[in-house]
């Protein structure tokens, strides 16, 4: 009988976060379609954020995912913007979701929303956020886990 036993593997452990931060005065429907719009960024311009592709036992071959959990938090009109610009000023890779973009349906109408807006007067309702741990926490300071 073999007593030997492998040790468990160590946890994973990320240097790195991934934040949004969403408005609190926002309707659930609108918590998730910004969630989703937010993320989706993260993944083309910080590749190191995706893992490896899934299979199940069929091999049935599944998208990759991000790597490491997204924390959801909830602030206030004032926290966002103020995490806006702890983003900005830190460089950390950043999405945007401003309320303009509830009234347009694409792309191409979504971006020109945000371009219409200079930076200081965009109504944000979304901010997602992707940098090293003390980086992001010092952005998302303020705002609270989302329940």
């Amino acid at each position: 009988m073999n007593t030997h036993t492998e040790p468990a593997p160590e946890p994973i452990r990320f240097d790195t976060k991934i934040a949004v931060l969403l408005r609190a005065d926002l309707e659930p429907w609108q918590r998730l379609n910004v969630t989703s719009f937010l993320v989706s960024g993260l993944g083309t311009q910080v590749p190191e954020v995706i893992g490896e592709p899934y299979e199940d036992a069929d091999g049935v071959p599944y998208l990759p995912m991000f790597r490491q959990p997204v924390l959801v938090f909830e602030a206030t009109k004032e926290t966002l913007t103020t995490a806006h610009t702890r983003a900005l000023s830190r460089s950390l890779p950043r999405a945007i979701f401003t309320s303009d973009l509830f009234a347009t349906g694409n792309d191409r109408d979504n971006r020109a929303a945000v371009r219409s807006v200079p930076t200081a007067d965009l109504d944000l309702v979304g901010l997602a956020v992707y940098g090293p741990k003390n980086a992001v926490d010092k952005v998302v300071k303020g705002a609270r886990m989302h329940p």
